[in-house]
């Protein structure tokens, strides 16, 4: 079983390939998706994912903005950093180190569940420019709460620290009704093809090890506590079937931080954008161009 993802052997018919390239920033090798033009748009896929995730969105947000969607670190075709470089913060400065190797500033961004934490972060510590406006999709922003977040952060940091952890899950993941189950229990129905394209993505131990590492490492009571000073427009996209992540939280971001504003969706879960990615599209193009339209969003 080979450790990483080969480019040319497991991303022969990767979504979307013709937009692909990879970038050396912050001591990575990432893989990186442009693809359009006009004002820049910053799309980051969630724990897990990889850019597969927006074969549907990113050439309909391609027809009207310059779209970069990376891989995360270590997630999918990217390298992987050191650990401590997969919490929330390291996430957020490698992310806005690969910016500032492209030469791009994104004047609007998307994250999906814990990507949507990675924009907020960078934004709290200025690594977006102001004024931008952060679109979250099904955002996981919230620990885990009472015995769960004292059972689940030391298993996570336990498997992520064990080396045959990632092979073992990346084995289970050969056995396609796992595979289905746990999709399945996002609450989201998708394709065959997106099946595929995930169980390829959980067969890599690296890919597994990144989304462990993520886990361990993750803490989000300081990304709450700040949640209040964030100086960025807010719009949280909150599907109603998601059982990953409650559709309330987002009615709870808006308690912390007023100016949020919540867009509900019924009948999609926390894979909302594969599953419609029309309507979210429609979403996403209805809150960002107040931010596009302006003239120093107007590419040089």
């Amino acid at each position: 079983m080979n450790q990483r993802l080969d480019w040319n052997r497991d991303g022969h018919d990767w979504p979307n390939r013709d937009a692909s390239r990879f970038v050396a920033a912050g001591g990575l090798d990432w893989h990186v998706q442009t693809m359009g033009s006009g004002p820049t748009l910053l799309l980051l896929h969630g724990t897990g994912a990889s850019t597969h995730s927006w074969r549907g969105l990113l050439p309909l947000l391609a027809r009207d903005f310059t779209v970069v969607a990376p891989d995360l670190p270590g997630h999918g075709f990217t390298t992987s950093p050191i650990a401590s470089r997969l919490s929330l913060p390291g996430m957020a400065a490698l992310t806005a180190e690969l910016l500032a190797k492209l030469g791009v500033v994104p004047v609007a961004s998307v994250g999906h569940s814990a990507g949507a934490a990675i924009l907020i972060r960078m934004s709290l510590d200025r690594q977006l420019p102001r004024p931008q406006s952060i679109v979250s999709i099904n955002g996981a922003l919230f620990p885990f709460e009472g015995f769960a977040g004292q059972f689940f952060s030391p298993i996570a940091k336990a498997l992520a620290l064990n080396p045959f952890v990632p092979r073992l899950l990346a084995w289970r993941a050969g056995n396609r009704p796992t595979v289905t189950r746990v999709l399945a229990d996002t609450g989201s129905k998708i394709s065959q093809t997106e099946l595929d394209t995930y169980a390829r993505l959980f067969q890599s131990p690296a890919h597994v090890a990144a989304a462990l590492g993520m886990m361990a490492n993750w803490d989000l009571k300081p990304l709450v506590a700040d949640l209040p000073h964030l100086a960025a427009t807010l719009t949280l996209i909150a599907a109603g079937n998601d059982r990953a992540v409650s559709s309330d939280d987002a009615f709870r971001v808006r308690k912390l931080l007023p100016s949020a504003h919540v867009e509900y969706v019924r009948g999609l879960g926390h894979l909302a954008h594969e599953e419609d990615p029309g309507l979210i599209a429609a979403l996403v193009h209805g809150v960002i161009k107040p931010f596009t339209d302006r003239p120093e969003a107007a590419p040089p």
